[in-house]
């Protein structure tokens, strides 16, 4: 049927809608927002891609999914036919087709989306993983024979795990070092259980150690052991720790009880399971009236978090538009049905406390939209005597992250530029023959996918550079 259906019988197509759960019951519990596509609907979905022989979908992939092949077994009713096709070039496809921002990349520029919506790939992604977990119980690529070599990797997040998957599958040993005590970084102790179910990072990460790759938990590099340890023990490396260090907003007030950096407030809810329901669960500041400061994807997992901890107003407060923020289009979508309360061009200027201690409220300046500064959005420019006070107990402060010096401060001879980000190549090479390096030590807070197409792309590198060493003798 798939094959018989003409272009204009595609384009008739309308894009299925993502089941959800109800927005009242989901604003109280952690369980999965989005529920997945029934085999029909993913099928119906399937049908909707035009097989364009000029693939700007895949160029919009940061690891270049084979996308209208996999879609096309879809259409097909090849579920696994299309699960093979997407293992081969994504080895999280489980997690990608929940947090990637698919939006901005494949299907913005998907043919199918200039008459009408795109195709919603990464719904298709999450099917397709989802039914793979489902039905054929792990089951995974091959990797090659094993070439000899030893490679690091450190930390587990999605840049690390990338690169670790990458490198198994071309035969080489790989260890991964991790400062916590279990893998997944920002998949396990940055998203919420709500977006991504961390059964989802123990899947992925067990696919990932069928493969051969060891995990080596509690192991901080720069403390625990050096890069330079590491060097003497393996062939490469690929460092990928993250930018785990808060910034917080410089004003006064930062200093009292309740008020955390996101990082913080996601990781003790994550790490202490504080999202679990019984007896038994980790107890956490339960504020009644939160307010989480900024616009991106972190500030919507954290405000969103709250209101699911009990807050009864959960707040955002952004200086710019809604136009403006960072965060995906559904994530905003979301917070709006569970209750978040926006307040949109409002800058913080102080945090007040009580005497014993805590967060009692906030000062805002209210603001208005200037000339677009350096990253092309117009600069909030603030309007004179609009001060006023709001009152809270917990402010989690999510204006971004930056670069923790304990690994690149071991390391001398490891170049970094202003910031305390490691300079790279391209390929992801660093300053140190063999070593490697990408996510967000690299480039700062950014997205999963970003750090699972530089792992990639270092993985191929490695590979390149470890032939080399081979063919030298």
């Amino acid at each position: 049927m798939a094959n018989k259906l003409t272009p204009k019988d595609r384009l008739a197509i309308e894009r299925v809608h993502m089941p959800e759960q109800d927005s009242s019951q989901r604003a109280a519990n952690f369980s999965e927002v989005n529920l997945g596509l029934a085999e029909a609907a993913a099928i119906r979905e399937a049908q909707r891609c035009l097989q364009c022989k000029n693939r700007k979908c895949v160029e919009g992939c940061p690891v270049r999914v084979d996308i209208p092949e996999f879609i096309a077994k879809v259409a097909q009713g090849d579920f696994a036919g299309a699960a093979e096709i997407l293992q081969r070039r994504n080895v999280l496809p489980a997690v990608c087709g929940r947090v990637c921002p698919q939006e901005t990349q494949c299907e913005l520029v998907c043919v199918r989306g200039l008459k009408g919506s795109p195709v919603a790939i990464g719904h298709l992604e999450r099917f397709v993983a989802d039914w793979a977990m489902t039905h054929q119980n792990g089951q995974i690529i091959a990797p090659a024979a094993a070439t000899g070599f030893k490679v690091a990797v450190v930390g587990a997040g999605p840049g690390g795990l990338t690169c670790a998957g990458e490198l198994a599958r071309l035969g080489h040993q790989v260890t991964v070092f991790e400062a916590l005590h279990d893998p997944g970084g920002v998949l396990r102790y940055g998203i919420p259980e709500f977006r991504l179910p961390k059964r989802i990072v123990d899947y992925e990460v067990g696919n990932l150690v069928k493969l051969g790759v060891n995990i080596q938990c509690n192991v901080v590099v720069g403390k625990t052991i050096t890069l330079e340890q590491i060097r003497r023990q393996f062939d490469a490396c690929f460092v990928a720790n993250g930018a785990g260090l808060p910034v917080f907003l410089k004003i006064s007030g930062e200093d009292y009880n309740g008020v955390y950096s996101a990082n913080e407030f996601l990781t003790r809810v994550n790490l202490m399971a504080a999202w679990k329901e019984g007896p038994g669960r980790t107890p956490i500041i339960r504020g009644r009236n939160v307010v989480v400061i900024g616009g991106g994807n972190v500030a919507m997992d954290a405000v969103r978090t709250a209101r699911r901890l009990g807050a009864q107003h959960a707040m955002i407060f952004y200086r710019r538009t809604e136009a403006e923020m960072p965060a995906r289009v559904e994530e905003i979508k979301h917070a709006k049905q569970e209750g978040v309360e926006f307040h949109l061009l409002e800058s913080p200027l102080e945090i007040f406390g009580s005497d014993d201690g805590w967060v009692s409220g906030m000062k805002f300046q209210r603001m208005q939209l200037g000339e677009p500064d350096a990253s092309g959005r117009r600069r909030p420019v603030p309007i004179p005597g609009s001060e006023h006070t709001v009152e809270c107990d917990v402010v989690v402060v999510a204006v971004g992250a930056q670069a923790n010096p304990l690994l690149t401060g071991s390391a001398p001879d490891l170049e970094v530029n202003k910031w305390g980000y490691i300079e790279v190549g391209p390929d992801g090479a660093t300053s140190i023959p063999g070593i490697y390096a990408g996510g967000d030590i690299v480039r700062g807070s950014a997205t999963v996918i970003l750090a699972m197409g530089d792992g990639k792309t270092a993985a191929e590198a490695i590979d390149g550079y470890l032939r080399k060493l081979r063919d030298k003798g």
